[in-house]
């Protein structure tokens, strides 16, 4: 009986197979209960069989990349207007150059802004907080709420526009706040709680509720302009309604899966799209995906099964692909790359849809470790210096050459909490000690 025992723990010790060599697979007991559980949905509403093919890039195919871009502003969660992030110049040095003191004591925000040398971020007693990089201390910490709304776990969205920060909120708070001048402009309490990214066009503010209610509000004084209902869900999910714009149009991904176009002159809707492939388009019907993207008069969305281009201009599917993302992909001249769900790195042609390379992520890197293939799982996907960089939810780094070659696996100076953003050719990130990290 003893033999038996000891015979049962050696083999679990050895399926455990911990790996004490990299640390790269340390994340896979990471998954979040709430993960596992939204996992069992999307397993029931998944009714076509996924994309899971190797394809290896033609040896005489030639990447065409044009400039890098030389980032110094972060104004939005997402980047810019139309969501997309490009390829950043980046000097790939892998150096910790700046550890700020601890930006909160708090839980802060997964997205922060960078605007003037300034890190504008928030944490969840609903402090806004800005941070100078060149003082290396907090410039100023907000609170707008009165002591009922203490016990409340606040979740700020905001956006920053010359020295003024708009926030919406999980209580139904829109206000105004400029961190220069120290000065609350205007605040309205709508009752409902929002749920989406904000956008700005010339002088309106743009939001979603959490009952998918579009709103445009007047940027001067928080009043509405104009509101646009759409389908509501009774469960509510991870998936965040979000907005993507270009100069004419805005586009807003609502959480029961239909894209809206709507005019930004005259607040019309031009066309819209179901993309919810579920049988079961009840109220009731989950829905996931990952933010939309306007790039090159084209739309960029990924669903539960699918990723999807459409024609901005009138809604028209130019293609899909039977693939999905839990992070966004990233379209750089007429390339798309992206990870799916099942771990490939995938990179299209815009253009024609045609897969240039498809390759397994936890297999590039077991052979690039000279290791039993595990799983990781994915914080972001970022083009920089003309190299596929993807974060790992614990904190290392794979560099992809552009044709899809693991080149190198790092690991960050400190745990990564934010998500990064590129500025001036370096990484920012907010790690788990809520200290701003710069890596250049």
């Amino acid at each position: 009986m003893r033999f038996i025992i000891i015979f049962l723990i050696l083999i679990f010790l050895h399926n455990c197979s911990f790996d004490n060599k990299s640390g790269i697979w340390n994340n896979e007991n990471e998954i979040t209960k709430i993960d596992k559980e939204f996992n069992k949905y999307e397993d029931l509403i998944s009714s076509n069989e996924s994309y899971n093919q190797i394809v290896n890039i033609d040896p005489q195919f030639k990447f065409s990349l044009k400039s890098q871009i030389k980032n110094l502003e972060w104004n939005e969660i997402f980047y810019n207007k139309e969501n997309n992030q490009g390829n950043f110049k980046y000097q790939n040095l892998n150096k910790l150059i700046f550890k700020s003191k601890k930006i909160s004591k708090n839980k802060v925000s997964q997205n922060f802004l960078y605007e003037n040398d300034n890190i504008i971020t928030s944490d969840d007693r609903g402090n806004l907080i800005i941070f100078s990089i060149e003082k290396n201390k907090i410039l100023k910490k907000f609170n707008f709420y009165k002591k009922r709304y203490k016990g409340f776990k606040k979740t700020l969205n905001i956006i920053v526009e010359k020295n003024v920060i708009y926030v919406s909120d999980n209580i139904g708070f829109l206000y105004s706040y400029d961190y220069v001048k120290e000065k609350l402009k205007w605040a309205k309490n709508y009752k409902i709680p929002f749920r989406s990214n904000i956008k700005i066009s010339k002088n309106t503010v743009i939001a979603s509720n959490q009952n998918n209610t579009l709103y445009f509000f007047n940027k001067d004084n928080g009043e509405i302009i104009k509101i646009i209902p759409t389908e509501e869900v009774v469960l509510k999910n991870r998936f965040i309604s979000n907005l993507s714009r270009n100069e004419e149009d805005l586009f807003f991904l609502n959480t029961y899966g239909s894209l809206y176009s709507i005019n930004l002159s005259n607040m019309s809707m031009n066309w819209f799209i179901n993309l919810n492939q579920s049988l079961d388009l009840s109220p009731s019907n989950l829905f996931f995906g990952s933010k939309i993207i306007f790039y090159k008069n084209r739309i960029i969305v990924t669903s539960n099964q699918f990723l999807y281009i459409l024609n901005a201009s009138n809604g028209s599917v130019i293609y899909k692909k039977n693939y999905s993302s839990s992070i966004s992909p990233v379209a750089v001249d007429e390339y798309l790359f992206t990870v799916s769900k099942n771990n490939l790195l995938i990179a299209n042609d815009l253009n024609t849809g045609e897969i240039i390379f498809s390759y397994d992520i936890n297999e590039k890197i077991a052979n690039h470790l000279g290791q039993k293939k595990k799983i990781v799982y994915y914080k972001e996907l970022v083009i920089a210096d003309d190299k596929i960089l993807v974060f790992l939810k614990n904190s290392y780094l794979l560099e992809f050459k552009i044709n899809g070659e693991l080149n190198r696996i790092k690991k960050l100076p400190s745990k990564i909490n934010s998500l990064p953003i590129f500025i001036d050719e370096k990484i920012l990130y907010i790690d788990k000690k809520n200290k701003l990290s710069i890596i250049n």
